[in-house]
């Protein structure tokens, strides 16, 4: 029982610290920006006195981040259901039908998971700017699905590779072609991975700062987290109404992780169980 107890303590012990120094910059981050300029420069680290709601609104009226906000909702959304939409039947493909170069085809996906995207970056603007599609949403959407799809179809082929062909071939048998197959069959059994990769991919194109910086160049087009850091260089001396900026922005991001913590954890479980 001793040694049992002095094992769950050499656990507990570092996950604590780990999970202290994950909070503490947010009740930070939060107990700063509820301060007012003067209080902040008189005591960063003490606990505010003063409930200053006001920097929320500066920092959302005068920075105009409700723009920012419609403009993320909008490329994140798109993006998703794009890359969803291929993942699965790329996922489908790959896993359950028989084609010439379909092992290639899963190699080359592999492939393109390991090169970086600023290896890729320059190519990419300069393609977009061929196009015309620089400063534009279906620029950004292209950019976001062609970095986070390959992940994706990766995860989603190996869901799928779990569930016995002797069901798709059931349906065949049935009178389904390949896409009532998809739409009947693996569309409703990879509800778990899709779910959990939508999150995750949700969660990417929310937080991405360097591809909305590139490709979204005016400022009514900024993205919210390119919005948000602007606000340091808009307010280089109110630190409180910059960190007031940043909890709006990580807000919605934590309260999706809450809601669906349980749905993200048992899908990709369940993707690299399968796998």
């Amino acid at each position: 029982m001793r040694k049992e107890k002095l094992g769950r303590w050499i656990f507990a012990i570092p996950m604590m610290a780990l999970a202290i120094a994950t909070i503490y910059p947010m009740l930070y981050a939060v107990n700063i920006s509820l301060k007012s300029r003067r209080e902040y420069v008189l005591d960063r680290l003490g606990p505010t006195t003063e409930i200053m709601l006001s920097n929320y609104v500066d920092a959302w009226v005068q920075a105009d981040m409700g723009r920012y906000y419609i403009n993320s909702i909008i490329a994140t959304v798109i993006s998703v259901g794009i890359i969803l939409a291929l993942a699965s039947m790329a996922g489908y493909a790959l896993s359950h039908l028989t084609f010439r170069g379909s092992r290639v085809v899963f190699l080359v996906i592999l492939a393109t998971m390991m090169v970086p995207f600023q290896v890729i970056m320059v190519p990419l603007i300069k393609v977009l700017g061929d196009m015309g599609l620089m400063d534009s949403f279906p620029g950004l959407i292209v950019a976001y699905v062609s970095q986070f799809l390959p992940f994706t179809v990766f995860f989603m082929t190996a869901f799928y590779s779990g569930i016995p062909k002797e069901i798709t071939e059931a349906a065949r048998i049935d009178g389904n072609g390949l896409w009532g197959v998809w739409g009947r069959i693996m569309l409703p059994l990879g509800r778990p991975a899709l779910l959990s990769m939508g999150i995750l991919n949700a969660l990417f194109c929310w937080n991405d700062i360097l591809i909305a910086l590139l490709i979204m160049q005016s400022p009514s087009n900024r993205t919210v987290m390119v919005g948000v850091s602007a606000l340091r260089g808009q307010y280089p001396d109110n630190i409180p109404t910059y960190l007031a900026g940043i909890i709006l922005v990580v807000l919605p991001l934590v309260i999706v992780y809450i809601i669906f913590q349980r749905q993200i954890t048992t899908g990709v479980t369940a993707g690299a169980t399968k796998g």
